[in-house]
């Protein structure tokens, strides 16, 4: 297959051409960016074979690649740059394997999450990624921008959870790294070049993931705080006596009061507090204490030291799926504040109040009608801030505001989401010269010729 050209693929690896109505899905992605003009075509692989054939004939023929999944990121870096060869690894869509023994599972790089997770979940296992575009978003995506989500507090980020990859080079030199094993030193573990740069070194074709016991159930609760300085030290309690806690999501009374009009759900203690937390244990023991009963001796403790003022125990998971949904429902919150920003940042907690307090009042007082909504996955540091409306003139001043806040405390301009093409003017905020000379570096040595997915992350 080495020898095709990119014409002589079209048909074989499911080709679309610009100008048909199913071309304009793949021109965006959930970050509001639109492609400035058409690709020259896209290409939808089923087979690495096939994402090898594709990769070497753009690299003979000096066509640039852009890699999609799901199209379901935030910083652009999905979207196609006119003239580009778009491969969309939707079509490599299979579980391949599944090793009850060892715990692991192969896939490839188009699997959506959500299936995954059913499929293994039906095989009795757990694999315990999670976050909102769920059923849309695909594992190779994932992979590849280093997805956090909900239980990062448990199980880590994506990164903990591959083992090995396969992918291809920019020159279409397939590097298979399968391994199934949770240690390996034998030397650089390459596959962590791969891993959260965003398809600029390579592109993920399969996976090796590692899976665990699957629950027994899940509990959750919602509690009332009086102040976020109380946030750290309900963690710490949360981690001290939960076992099995998996999920401390965070909630500002504003976000909250959205979610609620959004969803047309009532309103968790009808705004009464500033901040709420939504925490998740995971139950796997079939005998000793029940995981609902320690969660609710938990909170009852809690309230009797005063540091949580109201609590909610869903008595039903239909009760506890509401209270998530009030969680994942930022996407509707934004569709009322447009345009707007939204950023996803890392913060080190014991800085956290200093950054609100500073923060806020410099957004209010650059413009008083904007809606702050807060909310995010603090038990890893992960904070979201979205912000507007604003007129499209202030956008850029609202980003370097709150980015020049982020680096004053030593935090991070993107904690999950990547830098795809909308943060890349910014990473100097979070990422030192030397830092960047050597991310550049290795771009120039893995893709000298600029073919693989150009103008995201970090320039030449």
């Amino acid at each position: 297959m080495s020898a095709f050209t990119l014409q002589s693929l079209m048909q074989q690896a499911g080709g679309l051409l610009p100008g048909r109505d199913d071309v304009a899905r793949y021109l965006q992605d959930d970050s509001g960016l639109q492609a400035a003009g058409n690709p020259l075509m896209v290409l939808r692989p089923a087979t690495t074979q096939e994402v090898v054939a594709i990769v070497q004939a753009c690299h003979r023929e000096g066509k640039r690649l852009t890699v999609q999944g799901g199209r379901t990121g935030l910083a652009g870096g999905a979207v196609p740059d006119p003239g580009d060869v778009v491969l969309s690894l939707e079509r490599m869509n299979r579980v391949e394997s599944l090793d009850p023994v060892g715990g692991t599972v192969i896939v490839q790089a188009g699997v959506i999450l959500q299936d995954l997770c059913r499929q293994v979940e039906a095989q009795d296992w757990y694999f315990p990624m999670d976050c909102g575009a769920r059923a849309s978003c695909q594992v190779g995506g994932n992979v590849a921008t280093n997805v956090g989500g909900n239980r990062v507090l448990r199980y880590g980020t994506m990164r903990e959870l591959v083992l090995g990859l396969e992918v291809v080079l920019p020159d279409g030199t397939l590097l298979t790294m399968m391994n199934q094993g949770l240690k390996n030193n034998t030397g650089v573990d390459l596959k962590h070049l791969f891993i959260g740069t965003e398809g600029t070194l390579g592109i993920i074709t399969r996976a090796v993931l590692r899976l665990f016991p699957k629950p027994r159930q899940r509990h959750s609760a919602l509690v009332a705080l009086a102040s976020s300085a109380d946030l750290p030290v309900l963690l710490k309690q949360a981690r001290t006596h939960l076992a099995g806690l998996s999920s401390f999501e965070v909630m500002w009374r504003e976000y909250l009061q959205a979610a609620a009009r959004v969803t047309g759900l009532q309103e968790p203690f009808a705004g009464a507090h500033p901040i709420t937390v939504l925490l998740e244990i995971e139950d796997w023991a079939a005998q000793g204490e029940d995981g609902a009963e320690a969660l609710q001796r938990f909170v009852e403790e809690c309230a009797t030291r005063s540091l949580v003022t109201d609590a909610i125990l869903p008595q039903s998971q239909a009760q506890a799926a509401q209270l998530w949904h009030l969680r994942d429902s930022i996407d509707e919150i934004l569709r009322e504040i447009r345009p707007f920003v939204a950023f996803d940042i890392g913060l080190p907690l014991r800085h956290l109040e200093d950054f609100l307090q500073r923060t806020r009042q410099r957004l209010e007082a650059l413009n008083p009608q904007a809606h702050q909504f807060l909310f995010g996955h603090l038990g890893d540091g992960n904070l979201h801030l979205s912000t507007g409306p604003y007129p499209e003139g202030m956008l850029l001043q609202v980003e370097s505001l709150v980015y020049q806040e982020v680096e004053r405390v030593g935090g991070s301009i993107s904690a999950e989401h990547g830098i795809g093409r909308v943060k890349k003017p910014f990473l100097h905020h979070s990422r030192s010269a030397p830092e960047l000379a050597l991310m550049r570096s290795l771009r120039r040595l893995i893709d000298p010729d600029q073919h693989l997915n150009t103008g995201r992350v970090i320039d030449f």
